[in-house]
């Protein structure tokens, strides 16, 4: 009897000493998903180690819990962590198949495997896995035991659980199941990625079929049920992967922000729910206008020729070699081809299985033609009855960045980083410091507004020469137009006026007040700053502009709206801060964060209007397309560089760059009007689609209109013609005002 003791007791001594401890069910807390929402409730992305989502036990439907233990583990309310019956059920099932169908592990070996032990497939590890199965039964009631394993279990996709893997499937919750979900998701424990719906719907299916066949063997369900369920049709979750790609760089920022707040294991492993300011719609929006605009200009660069040219006798091998690449066309993707034949008026590429055509007249920006052998990339446009519609496309080198805002809450709806994420993760919309140019002289000029200048304040346009700087500015055109009006200075953004009226108000106030504004990187201090030579970011120019936009408010950007962790407790809520202007028209001393008014309302209502002028008969007419009230301000830098358009409506405020990552032309009259303002013009037609226009208020009390003459400055008699111009209240021009204001005179 000793002996037998020892030949049983030896073994199972030591394999129950070195398995690891069990925790009690209370202390289980696995690692969930974090999940990051847009403002109109989309899921923008996830942050996990595994991807989960805890499900309460009570939300469990029964009839889930009939599908899983029908289909995994038949004896699981009888036996106590082993099955025999099963395992000799398996291994019958097995040779009468000639394969393996079935398993004979329970479902709390299951929960063993995949909970506490490797997967490591020795003899050791599977005795390890038996004893701790049936410890395991002695801790734990069979419904604690179902909740863990329904929590934990592998469904595919990077899924784990009941809870992600019917969001994933199906976009919906365990408890919003129909049956025909519910014997989906259960038949894929045996192998998840080989039965996945999205990879083969049919053995998917099959699957399927034999989970309502055991569930009625068990008692479950009837056959008829079983019927109905069958044939009801699986709507797949179609996932919002355009979302995705165009928040690439807004749901990064959004994740480093985390991560230097609530660390790593926060982020990746407990669960919080991120609330953010984005507008999927809005977003999608600039992503499409950006990479549309960049390609583009890549067009305009030219076609820089096929990636390559191969032989006839090689042709075959690659189209062969295409159909393993090219398995599936869709629309809208970009795909390598290889040119087969050339016509008058098409070009036929094959893609592998598939075929398609370019149309010649689309091909007028090649520098010569294509020859069949000529290995190219093209995008689909769309799906003919024999072939598929292309178009030619050219990866672009071009880079460019879109940042947009909502006022004046601070709301950031909008922003992209570049051309593309998984090139570069570099954000330049945030990041990238690069010369504004002409973006940069509405500073200026609201600098001018604040010592007592007008719009119709005369400055000269006329040749200055800085021979200790060997610098000579010129304007664009090479025009000049002598004594000129603010107003007209600045929609035309001459740049000797402007170098003028920077003289005039002393270079050190200039970048003082470009401080006030929000911009915050060095200032070189020379007059050539004023022209836009200081290298700035994007977003520093859309906050500078967005004091204007808001009654000479310096608004903070709110990225983050929310985040709540998984018991529901707030962590943090950033809502809108208070406008210091008007706190104190409401007799309120401003306390605490609020965004701090920097410019008058007066002022930063003129300087809007001014930059209406822009606009209106200015450098960008473009945006009058819109059909809204709309100010803003084009910016080229020297050989066409850097483009830039930043602008506004009553509402929301853009900014736009475009340039190489290292500064080079973008090409001949690639100025902002041209490359930046189109951008900014597709995305706000997408942003002001379906509602009214709006004009920019009128600051009560501080701003009147006057008639004025356009050629002396002064008020107009009623003979003469006049313009209506915006002034501060008793800073009005009057008959004696010497030539309109008085200032700059030589």
């Amino acid at each position: 009897m000793g002996f037998l003791f020892g030949i049983i007791g030896v073994p199972l001594f030591y394999f129950t000493y070195s398995l690891p401890p069990l925790k009690d069910i209370n202390s289980w807390k696995p690692p969930v998903i974090t999940r990051i929402i847009s403002d109109d409730g989309k899921v923008v992305g996830e942050l996990y180690l595994q991807r989960r989502i805890l499900v309460p036990n009570e939300n469990i439907p029964r009839l889930l819990k009939q599908a899983f233990v029908a289909a995994e583990d038949a004896d699981f309310y009888r036996h106590k962590g082993i099955s025999l019956v099963g395992i000799a059920r398996a291994m019958l099932k097995n040779v009468e198949a000639g394969r393996v169908v079935q398993g004979g592990s329970t479902i709390t070996q299951q929960l063993v495997r995949s909970l506490i032990l490797d997967r490591e497939r020795t003899l050791s590890r599977k005795i390890k896995e038996m004893i701790l199965a049936w410890r395991i039964e002695q801790q734990l009631t069979k419904d604690e035991i179902l909740y863990l394993y329904l929590n934990q279990i592998y469904l595919g996709h990077g899924n784990y659980g009941i809870g992600a893997a019917s969001d994933y499937y199906f976009g919906k919750s365990p408890d919003q199941l129909n049956l025909a979900e519910i014997a989906l998701l259960a038949g894929l424990p045996r192998a998840p990625e080989i039965y996945s719906p999205y990879r083969n719907f049919e053995l998917a299916k099959r699957r399927q079929l034999y989970v309502l066949n055991r569930m009625v063997e068990e008692g479950y369900i009837s056959e008829n049920e079983a019927r109905i369920a069958y044939a009801t049709p699986l709507k797949l979750r179609e996932h919002d992967r355009e979302l995705q790609e165009a928040s690439a760089y807004y749901f990064d920022y959004v994740r480093q922000y985390l991560l230097n707040r609530y660390g790593e294991k926060a982020v990746y492993e407990k669960g919080l729910t991120v609330y953010i300011s984005m507008d999927s719609r809005l977003q999608k929006a600039a992503f499409t206008s950006l990479r549309e605009g960049i390609l583009n200009i890549s067009k305009r660069q030219g076609y820089k020729g096929p990636e390559r040219v191969i032989s006839e006798k090689e042709i075959k091998d690659f189209c062969k070699a295409l159909e393993d690449e090219n398995k599936r066309i869709e629309v809208g993707k970009v795909y390598l081809g290889v040119v087969l034949n050339v016509e008058k008026d098409k070009v036929w590429v094959s893609m592998g299985k598939e075929k398609g055509f370019l149309e010649s007249k689309n091909l007028a920006w090649l520098k010569g033609g294509f020859k069949r052998g000529h290995v190219i990339r093209v995008k689909v446009k769309e799906k003919l009855e024999d072939a598929f519609k292309l178009e030619l496309y050219q990866e672009p080198e071009v880079e460019g960045a879109i940042f947009a805002m909502e006022l004046p809450t601070g709301y950031v709806r909008a922003m992209v980083g570049g051309y593309d994420f998984h090139r570069s993760q570099f954000n330049r919309a945030l990041q990238a410091k690069r010369q504004p140019g002409s973006a940069f002289k509405p500073v200026v000029y609201a600098a001018a507004l604040t010592k007592g200048f007008n719009p119709v304040s005369k400055v000269l346009d006329v040749p200055v020469v800085y021979p200790e700087d060997n610098w000579k500015p010129m304007n664009y055109q090479g025009r000049f137009y002598g004594p000129v009006t603010l107003r007209f200075a600045l929609a035309q953004s001459l740049n000797c006026a402007t170098v003028n009226l920077a003289r005039e108000l002393g270079i050190d106030y200039v970048i003082q007040f470009a401080k006030r504004l929000g911009i915050n990187s060095p200032l070189n201090r020379d007059l050539s700053t004023v022209l836009g030579s200081s290298p700035v970011t994007l977003f520093e120019l859309v906050r500078a502009f967005a004091v204007f936009a808001t009654g000479g408010h310096l608004i903070q950007p709110v990225f983050v709206k929310k985040v709540v962790d998984r018991e529901g407790e707030v962590l943090e809520e950033n809502e809108p801060l208070p406008l210091e202007g008007k706190l104190r028209e409401q007799g309120i001393e401003p306390q605490g964060r609020y965004n701090p008014q920097v410019l008058s309302e007066g002022v930063a209502y003129i300087m809007t209007n001014m930059l209406q002028s822009v606009v209106q008969e200015g450098t960008a007419q473009m945006a009058k397309s819109l059909g809204w009230p709309c100010a803003g301000k084009t910016g080229t830098t020297d050989d066409y560089t850097d483009a830039w358009f930043i602008g506004y409506v009553s509402h929301l405020i853009a900014g736009v760059w475009v340039g190489f990552d290292k500064p080079r032309s973008l090409g001949p009259g690639e100025t902002g009007a041209r490359a930046a303002l189109p951008i900014w013009v597709n995305f706000m037609k997408e942003a002001l689609s379906g509602l009214s226009p709006q004009d920019f208020p009128l600051p009560e009390g501080e701003v009147v209109f006057m008639r004025i003459n356009p050629q002396t400055g002064l008020p107009a008699s009623p003979e003469e013609e006049g313009i209506f111009e915006p002034f501060l209240q008793g800073a009005q021009v009057t008959p004696s005002s010497p030539d309109a204001s008085g200032q700059l005179q030589e």
